[in-house]
């Protein structure tokens, strides 16, 4: 039951951070925005930063109900084991992003089925 009640606050998670939080950052991990709004050379790559900013943010937020159900538990030993998933979440959640935002090559279902993959993938190892 514990399991379930963690899935379902991750997959919440994932819901504020992907749609309500996201603000300009939504904008700003596409590439074309930069190309309309700062067209300048200088600001070339800058999508790239916005894309980890939200990943970073994205995984923080699906991971922190485990994060809290270990630091609540006692489990002191497993703050290890956090970080690797943590970036490993955070990568995929990159790249995803841009497959979608930039390279045109998924939609929003199916970026939306990886990360809850991504999700379901973390809170099933508890």
């Amino acid at each position: 039951m514990e399991m379930i009640i963690i899935l379902l606050a991750m997959i919440f998670c994932h819901i504020v951070d992907d749609y309500y939080l996201q603000g300009w950052l939504a904008s700003a991990k596409q590439k074309s925005w930069w190309e309309k709004n700062a067209p300048e050379k200088l600001y070339r790559n800058d999508y790239m930063m916005a894309l980890l900013m939200h990943s970073f943010s994205w995984s923080f937020m699906t991971m922190l109900p485990i994060i809290l159900y270990y630091f609540l538990n006692g489990s002191i030993e497993t703050k290890v084991w956090i970080a690797i998933p943590y970036l490993w979440n955070m990568a995929i959640h990159s790249v995803v992003d841009d497959l979608k935002a930039n390279k045109k090559q998924i939609n929003l279902i199916q970026d939306q089925c990886i990360h809850l993959v991504q999700i379901w993938q973390r809170g099933r190892r508890l």
